[in-house]
């Protein structure tokens, strides 16, 4: 049986444009929620700005102006 992942991920695929991007849609909404997590994960666990954003590959100041104001920092 095929995940709901999967089924986004064949859809993204897809020949018909109409049913490929919006596969491609749901895949960038899923990364997104992801990213959020995991990044809320490693902070909780003490990972600094520069460690999420070498993980990531982006620069220090994207990530943290990325997700910052997605939790009450000091």
């Amino acid at each position: 049986m095929a995940s709901p992942t999967d089924a986004v991920a064949t859809a993204a695929a897809a020949d018909d444009p109409a049913t490929g991007l919006r596969g491609v849609r749901a895949l960038r909404e899923l990364a997104d929620r992801l990213e959020v997590l995991q990044v809320q994960a490693a902070r909780e666990r003490g990972w600094s700005w520069q460690e999420v954003a070498e993980a990531l590959g982006v620069s220090r100041q994207a990530v943290h102006k990325k997700h910052a104001r997605s939790r009450k920092e000091p």
